[in-house]
C-alpha cells in the first residue's frame, strides 16, 4: 500500500505552477480592468489545482495499466510501481474531478459566468481523455495542445471573464505566456521520456519530433514568454517586471540546450514550474503597482 507521501508524490507537485501561474496571471488582468475579486480568485485556484492533481492521477492510471510507466526515470508512478491499487489510483483522479467540479460550480454561481459551466465540462472530459479512453490523445502528439489550451488559454481567461465579466488583450496575450510555460513543462518531461515512450507505442510530441527538435521546441516556447510579457508591456509597462523572472527559465534552457537526458533532466521540470510562478507573481506586481500610481 502506498504510503502518504507517496500518493503526494504521485500527484507530481512539480507540476502544480501550471495551475497556479495562471489563475494569478488572470486575476492580475482582472485588477487592470478594476474588477479583481479575491474570493473568485481562490474558486478559480481550486478548480485548476484539483484538475491538475485529477489529470496526473488519471495519467498515472491510464499509463500504468497500459504499461507505459513500467521503466520510467521520473517521479513516482503509482500503478506502474505497483505501489497503490489501479482501482484506488483512479478513484484518486476522480475525486479530484469531483472536487474541481464542486468548486467550479460555487465559481459560476457567485460570478453568475453560465458559459463557464459547459467549458467546465469539457476541461474534465478533456483531462480523462488525455491518456484514458481508447485513443488518448496523449498517445497522439495532443498533449501540448491540451496543456495549452487548458492551463493557458481557458484556466486563465476563465478567471479574468468570471471576475471581470470580460476578456482583455492582456489577459489573451498573458494566457499566451503562462500557456507556452506551461506546455515547455510538459515538453521537458516528454523529452525525458522518449525513450521508454518510444519502446511502449507512446507517440508523444517529442517521439515524433525527435531529440533535437523538441529541444528547440523548448527553447521557442521560452521565448514566447519573453515576447508575452513585451506584448503586456504596451497594456501596462510596469509588467516588464516579468522579464525578472527569466534567468530562472534560462537556467532550465541552457540545461535543456545541452543535451542533458534522463534522470538530469528532471530539475528543468522544478525549474520550468518555478519560472512561470515567478513569471506570473511579478507580472501581477507589476499591475498592482501601474494601478496604484494611476490612480
Amino acid at each position: 500500500m502506498a504510503s502518504l507521501n507517496q500518493w503526494v508524490a504521485g500527484a507530481r507537485p512539480r507540476t502544480l505552477p501550471a495551475a497556479i501561474a495562471p489563475v494569478i496571471l488572470g486575476t492580475a488582468a482582472a485588477h487592470l480592468l478594476g474588477r479583481a475579486d479575491l474570493a473568485l480568485a481562490i474558486l478559480a485556484l481550486l478548480v485548476a489545482l484539483s484538475l491538475q492533481v485529477g489529470v496526473n492521477y488519471a495519467n498515472d492510471y491510464s499509463d500504468g495499466i497500459r504499461g507505459t510507466d513500467e521503466a520510467r526515470v521520473g517521479p513516482v508512478r503509482l500503478v506502474g510501481q505497483r505501489l497503490a491499487a489501479p482501482s484506488n489510483v483512479k478513484a484518486a483522479a476522480m475525486l479530484s474531478f469531483a472536487a474541481a467540479a464542486m468548486a467550479g460550480l460555487a465559481l459560476v454561481g457567485l460570478s453568475e459566468a453560465w458559459i463557464m459551466l459547459p467549458l467546465g465540462a469539457l476541461s474534465v472530459l478533456a483531462a480523462w481523455r488525455y491518456t484514458g479512453g481508447d485513443n488518448p490523445y496523449g498517445y497522439r502528439g495532443l498533449g501540448e495542445v491540451y496543456v495549452f489550451v487548458f492551463f493557458g488559454l481557458m484556466a486563465t481567461l476563465g478567471t479574468l471573464y468570471t471576475q471581470a465579466d470580460a476578456v482583455s488583450w492582456f489577459g489573451v496575450i498573458g494566457a499566451i505566456g503562462v500557456g507556452a510555460l506551461a506546455s515547455a513543462i510538459l515538453v521537458a518531461n516528454n523529452l525525458r521520456d522518449i525513450p521508454t515512450d518510444i519502446e511502449h507505442g507512446k507517440r508523444t510530441l517529442a517521439v515524433r519530433l525527435g531529440d533535437a527538435r523538441t529541444r528547440a521546441l523548448y527553447v521557442a516556447l521560452f521565448a514566447a514568454s519573453v515576447v508575452a510579457v513585451l506584448g503586456m508591456a504596451w497594456f501596462e509597462p510596469w509588467a516588464l517586471l516579468g522579464l525578472l523572472a527569466a534567468p530562472l527559465g534560462w537556467t532550465a534552457m541552457r540545461t535543456v540546450r545541452a543535451g542533458t537526458t534522463g534522470r538530469e533532466l528532471i530539475p528543468v521540470l522544478a525549474a520550468t514550474g518555478l519560472y512561470e510562478v515567478a513569471y506570473a507573481v511579478l507580472i501581477a506586481l507589476g499591475v498592482v503597482i501601474g494601478v496604484a500610481i494611476a490612480t
